[in-house]
């Protein structure tokens, strides 16, 4: 067990302790359901920016980009510049319906359109995604903080997760709000000492950063290929950002209640934007650490073959066996190990912590809202009283909260971060966003999206399994790269719906 300085230690526990200090401090406002969802509409657009900022940079970001770009190249950048179109469209026509509707919950409006079993479906697919996007910032944070503590995975998680709920179920989202803009700010303050450091420990600087990537193809998208979908070109990759993102912005309950916390419409819609201006650069930095990673162990070979042999220690295969690819998350936990100075290690951990916290903070309190909306008051007691109201949120958290812990204890082992993460995103939001675009876009009834919305099933069910088929079924194989699960289930549901509904008008027409 790595035995850190007391002046780390010293900050780690500051910085735990300051965010349950903050949950207690905004304990005092949170007695009703309205200022633990939505602060009761009290946000400035400047802080709601940044708390989406530090939403989308968890754990994943901070360790997964640059396990990413040392085992492979910047292909992975692209989704980040897929951000642009989806905030466009997000904050001029998604943000003004939300704020409209008056709905808390993001879902709603499918019940108006379609019935109870779209609201339900679209309700199942927000909770797998949270449960499995909480799970994996578990895992990366416990992956992280293993290296530089020597603690059980499943300690570190269940510390963690025991300060976050904490905090959640006492403030509220004003609490996750303002810890956010906390929990931005320094892990972006972590990730530029990260890279001072790795520079400051290169013989050229970075210059040999800027070789080494340019002779290694390191700083390439991917391929620019129109026309091949089975790899992760660059188009792939943008693609799948585009949707993924519309999805984040456009119905995602953590997304959506942010917009009624707003002062006004307009602070909403410059949220959005605040939050793509500060993520593009700072996820370019990432990227450019797990570059400049891979240029400083080129020089320090001993500390690459210490990685190797751990990661293939783990697997029990050969360490000749395993690729950058293949243990890139393991690079910067094990830098931060060897070369980060005591004092600036324990900011470092926090801004780790901070990746996390932020993350998972605002998937429970969104869960807990998806609950008492969407299952409690729909389906259990419709007009429940406010301190019931709050039971049942406090509960919802705790219990959302655990099962992420759990979540993130069983994907111990994946080979990266980010590919679970993206992987299991593309598979459970592919549906709701489909219905979701149906329902706001065309005239469609309800049968045509049950119809359509079966078939975008399938074709997701089809598309993410076929990589388990036994050898005498390759031929029904999805030729398709996984990331394009979304974009094609969300294609399927929206434009079948538009062929059932045109069926139903022909049908219907008189003769």
């Amino acid at each position: 067990m790595q035995q850190l300085p007391i002046t780390d230690l010293a900050v780690i526990g500051a910085y735990l302790i300051g965010m349950i200090l903050i949950g207690i401090y905004f304990s005092r406002k949170n007695k009703n359901a309205a200022q633990f969802t939505t602060a009761s509409g009290t946000i400035p657009g400047w802080a709601l920016g940044l708390s989406l900022y530090a939403t989308f940079l968890s754990s994943n970001t901070f360790l997964g980009v640059p396990g990413k770009s040392f085992g492979g190249n910047w292909n992975a950048f692209v989704f980040s510049l897929s951000m642009v179109p989806a905030a466009w469209i997000s904050a001029k026509y998604f943000v003004p319906f939300y704020r409209n509707s008056g709905e808390v919950s993001a879902y709603t409006h499918l019940e108006h359109r379609f019935g109870p079993w779209a609201r339900t479906y679209a309700m199942i697919c927000f909770i797998l995604t949270q449960l499995a996007r909480m799970g994996s910032i578990f895992f990366g944070v416990a992956l992280a903080l293993q290296a530089l503590t020597g603690l059980d995975m499943r300690t570190i998680m269940a510390v963690t997760g025991v300060c976050i709920i904490i905090y959640t179920v006492l403030g509220g989202m004003e609490a996750v709000i303002w810890t956010e803009v906390l929990q931005g700010l320094i892990k972006t303050a972590g990730a530029i000492i990260i890279l001072w450091l790795v520079i400051d420990g290169m013989e050229g600087g970075v210059s040999d950063i800027f070789s080494v990537g340019s002779a290694e193809g390191k700083f390439s998208l991917g391929s620019l290929s129109f026309t091949n979908f089975s790899t992760s070109t660059a188009w792939v990759v943008f693609l799948y950002g585009f949707f993924i993102n519309l999805n984040n912005f456009g119905m995602d309950q953590n997304y959506v209640q942010r917009y009624h916390a707003a002062r006004s419409q307009k602070e909403a819609a410059r949220s959005v934007w605040l939050c793509v201006y500060w993520y593009l650069p700072v996820s370019a930095v990432f990227f450019f650490i797990g570059t400049a990673l891979y240029a400083y162990f080129l020089q320090h070979p001993e500390m690459l073959n210490a990685v190797r042999e751990q990661a293939a220690l783990e697997r029990g295969v050969a360490a000749s066996s395993l690729s950058p690819a293949d243990y890139g998350d393991k690079i910067l936990p094990y830098f931060m190990v060897k070369k980060v100075p005591a004092g600036l290690l324990g900011l470092i951990i926090a801004a780790i912590l901070s990746a996390a916290m932020s993350t998972l903070s605002s998937g429970m309190n969104s869960s807990a809202t998806v609950f008492l909306k969407d299952i409690w008051q729909r389906y259990v007691r419709p007009n429940p009283s406010p301190k019931e109201e709050m039971k049942v949120l406090h509960l919802a958290t705790v219990v959302s909260g655990t099962m992420a812990i759990f979540f993130g204890i069983a994907m111990i082992g994946v080979k990266s971060i980010l590919d679970i993460w993206w992987e299991l995103s593309g598979i459970f939001a592919g549906g709701m966003l489909g219905l979701f675009l149906l329902g706001i876009i065309s005239k469609a009834k309800n049968a045509a999206a049950v119809a359509a919305t079966v078939i975008g099933i399938l074709v997701i069910l089809w598309m993410s399994l076929s990589k388990y088929f036994p050898e005498d079924l390759q031929r029904f194989k999805s030729p398709l790269h996984i990331h394009m699960v979304i974009v094609v289930g969300t294609l399927a549901i929206f434009l079948a719906g538009l062929l059932f509904s045109r069926m139903q008008r022909r049908l219907h027409s008189p003769s």
